[in-house]
């Protein structure tokens, strides 16, 4: 998605990825990045969690104004409230 958010940004649409791999976002250099401490696939939370979905859209949104240079990734304070792993095959939880 990075890729995406360069591209729109070249065609001059604003963007802000929101990444669950800080390192993967960090590798594509997108013009600004969300860091998301949660899951694969849950990059705005869990299922339901409306208060830690707005935050999430808030942050990135405010990110499009606040942003000072290119390339920045702003680490988002969240905690996932279940322990996550990744298992080949489905394993994760």
């Amino acid at each position: 998605m990075g890729l995406v958010c360069r591209l729109l940004e070249e065609r001059g649409i604003a963007t802000t990825y929101v990444a669950t791999g800080r390192d993967l976002a960090a590798l594509v250099n997108p013009p600004r990045a969300l860091f998301v401490n949660h899951p694969m696939g849950n990059n705005f939370g869990a299922a339901g969690d409306r208060e830690t979905q707005t935050a999430i859209m808030r942050a990135a949104l405010g990110l499009i104004e606040s942003a000072t240079e290119g390339g920045i990734i702003v680490d988002m304070p969240t905690y996932w409230e279940k322990e996550f792993s990744f298992g080949p095959g489905g394993g994760g939880s």
